[in-house]
């Protein structure tokens, strides 16, 4: 490091000056794009997946299709032949400009945008133009509301596919309500039939009308069906019943029908825009939902015969929620809450726990507009969507929750895991990236969304509880580019002084997503041309560096000005710190999604029986001068399979093992949980500490007391713990 003082100049004593400090000579404004993004900036003139149209017909996959899509089934029917290539065009310029005017703010139907863009085309002073899209629209096949990657999206996609789930449950809850009530009015008519009233002579009459009322005696007919009538028809208290059941039915407000409610449109809501107002509504509307579900199981007891009064009278007379079985219950409408990140309060966020903890049937859009959230980075950690990631990392502990996080531009890629989140039947929570954040200059909102899942800041992942009987296959990130990576590596070729081809690969890290918010600027410097040399090398070679001590490289980005010029800035410590921290995380994400690594010197097949990853309930993230103490006995090559060992890097202290036996279980000097003496306790404690972490890192191993009492139903506690 002393060689390295020497050689230095004073500009290059200024770099490390800011590289160490942050501090620079007055304002400066960057107005930069990092260079990997410099081809995408502006996004009328390329072809990717939005906007989208919410089809209306349900036809198309998922209920939505990107408008390139469409335009390309239409240019595979029409631009064909001598005219084809004129026809190609002309379509295509529609397309350009109705992307255009959708980042512009227009809005309507894909008919409506289609009309008012040949308009703003001149399809009036142009046969060519009109022909060509006349025949592009005969070929139209697709309608529905247009939407662009915007703050709206997250909204307007997610409560279109709810709207879609629950119109499908509301068609089969209609028809199993309308078949009951048949059946149920049939018991009903059929005692009526055979009652004194169903059999008198005016009745009788009355059935044939009037063209064969002369035919007939009616009155002798009457007294031949009285004396043929059985003894006994319904009872009073079945009749009562069973009105009873039709009246709940017909009054329901869960699946309202216009034909037999007093009034349309009587139904209860279930979108809500909080936490707290959906709780309340649930559970103000618990008892009616319970009557509603004992109605249903009571009236297919009564159309089968089954019902026994002396049984099923008292048990429904004291049926509550407590006795529905969980698939009873999916029946119903499930709840639909938007809530943006900004608006958490402590309150708010008690109450999604409680939803998340409880699986309560409520599908949570956990919308965040700006996941760097704050105005420096100053001497605190970078919180990456602090506000909102706890509750991710809560929901994904707690293990029985559909958890899918996504960017806004990559939410078309998921909608078959979209749907599947809102198929599920207890709770689910989508939390989203809409991108629109204020102060990334005029970058458009999905630039900015893609940006942040490309560069390992809000990373794409699904858990689906329902993938597997235990976690391998449950966590998934294969959605997010080169995911074997640390970064995303791309190739960008550019001319240089001597008017040569380059071509470098270069990741695209956090600092790249950073550097496109004006709120940061300072932690960026522009360095001129002339003072660029060997000291000025890409982040990501100094990420490894122990960061200690004086550097010998300094990090930098390659930036595009307006004018497409290449330009080098450099970065200071701070900020190469949080990358570190992003570099980690991201890591900790990579291990999630995989199985366990195979063990050392085990046989090919035995890899099979490798227990499965812990859930990403909360992601620990090292400072990035720490490395993780490990437990005197966690070495992983010296571990048994039969000994209980805990994954202690992975601790998050969360102290729920060491209250349940704090001579079993202890801390080390990083305040992470080891186990510290197998024999301090019993194994009975060892598989309870095992099912209450909530980040499952905990493995009982076996018995050690063969003595010890239940032992078989331990062991079969601690299976998915192995």
């Amino acid at each position: 490091m002393a060689q390295t003082g020497r050689v230095m100049n004073s500009l290059t004593q200024s770099q490390l000056a800011f590289y160490l400090t942050g501090q620079k000579e007055g304002a400066e404004e960057l107005g930069l794009c990092p260079a990997l993004l410099a081809s995408y900036r502006d996004l009328t003139r390329l072809r990717y997946d939005f906007p989208l149209v919410l089809t209306a017909d349900g036809k198309g996959e998922a209920g939505v299709r990107g408008l390139s899509e469409i335009i390309d089934d239409i240019r595979r029917q029409v631009a064909e032949g001598e005219e084809g290539l004129r026809i190609n065009r002309h379509i295509l310029r529609l397309e350009e400009e109705i992307r255009r005017m959708m980042m512009a703010g227009a809005s309507g139907s894909l008919t409506t945008l289609w009309n008012r863009t040949a308009e703003r085309l001149g399809v009036r002073e142009s046969p060519l133009l009109r022909d060509s899209l006349d025949r592009a629209r005969a070929a139209l096949r697709v309608e529905g509301d247009v939407i662009d990657c915007d703050a709206n999206l997250p909204e307007r996609l997610l409560l279109h596919f709810w709207q879609e789930k629950q119109k499908e449950k509301a068609v089969q809850f209609q028809k199993e309500i309308a078949r009951l009530s048949h059946q149920l009015s049939e018991i009903l008519r059929a005692d009526y039939v055979r009652s004194a009233a169903g059999t008198s002579a005016q009745n009788l009459q009355d059935s044939f009308g009037p063209l064969h009322s002369g035919d007939f005696d009616f009155a002798q007919m009457s007294r031949l069906l009285t004396n043929s009538r059985p003894a006994h028809g319904l009872s009073e208290s079945r009749q009562r019943r069973i009105l009873g059941l039709l009246s709940i039915f017909k009054s329901q407000r869960f699946y309202p029908n216009a034909d037999t409610n007093n009034k349309e449109g009587s139904g209860y809501s279930f979108v809500f825009d909080g936490a707290r107002a959906a709780l309340a509504a649930y559970r103000e509307r618990m008892p009616s939902l319970t009557e509603l579900a004992g109605a249903l199981l009571a009236a297919k007891l009564e159309v089968t015969g089954e019902y026994n009064e002396v049984l099923h009278d008292s048990y429904f007379k004291t049926f509550s929620a407590e006795q529905l079985d969980p698939q009873e219950l999916t029946v119903f409408p499930d709840y639909f809450l938007h809530i943006h990140a900004d608006r958490l309060d402590a309150e708010e966020t008690a109450a999604l726990t409680e939803i998340h903890s409880t699986g309560l049937p409520m599908k949570v859009l956990l919308q965040t507009d700006d996941i760097l959230e704050g105005p420096t980075l100053g001497g605190r950690q970078f919180g990456l969507a602090r506000r909102s990631r706890p509750l991710v990392q809560l929901a994904l502990g707690l293990n029985e929750v559909y958890v899918l996080q996504s960017a806004s531009s990559h939410l078309y890629q998921m909608r078959d895991e979209l749907l599947q989140g809102f198929a599920c039947s207890g709770a689910a929570l989508f939390h989203i990236f809409s991108g629109a954040t204020k102060t990334a200059g005029h970058l458009p909102a999905y630039l900015v969304a893609a940006a942040a899942m490309e560069s390992r800041a809000f990373p794409v992942f699904v858990y689906d509880p329902t993938a597997g009987a235990n976690r391998i296959g449950r966590f998934r990130l294969e959605t997010n580019p080169q995911t074997e990576q640390d970064w995303p590596i791309q190739k960008l070729s550019y001319e240089d002084d001597k008017y040569q081809k380059v071509t470098e690969e270069l990741p695209f890290t956090l600092a790249d997503f950073v550097v496109m918010d004006g709120r940061f600027a300072g932690h960026f410097t522009n360095i001129p041309k002339e003072e660029c040399n060997g000291t000025l090398v890409p982040i990501n070679d100094c990420l490894n560096s122990s960061g200690t001590g004086m550097p010998e490289k300094l990090p930098s980005l390659l930036m595009v000005d307006a004018n497409n010029r290449l330009q080098r800035v450099l970065v200071d410590e701070k900020l190469l710190r949080e990358v570190r921290r992003c570099l980690e995380t991201w890591r900790n994400l990579q291990e999630l999604a995989q199985p366990h690594a195979t063990i050392s010197g085990a046989p090919p097949e035995a890899v099979k029986e490798v227990p499965s990853i812990p859930a990403p309930s909360a992601i620990p993230v090292q400072p990035p001068d720490a490395t993780p103490a490990a437990a005197p006995s966690e070495t992983k090559a010296e571990v048994s399979s039969d000994d209980p060992y805990i994954e202690t890097p992975r601790c998050t202290t969360c102290n729920e093992c060491t209250n349940i036996n704090n001579k079993m279980f202890a801390y080390n000097e990083n305040k992470q949980a080891y186990i510290a003496n197998p024999d301090a306790g019993t194994y009975a404690q060892l598989v309870e500490a095992a099912e209450s972490c909530q980040v499952a890192i905990i493995h009982p191993g076996k018995p050690r007391n063969p003595n010890e009492p239940g032992l078989e139903e331990l062991r079969q506690r601690a299976e998915p713990f192995r």
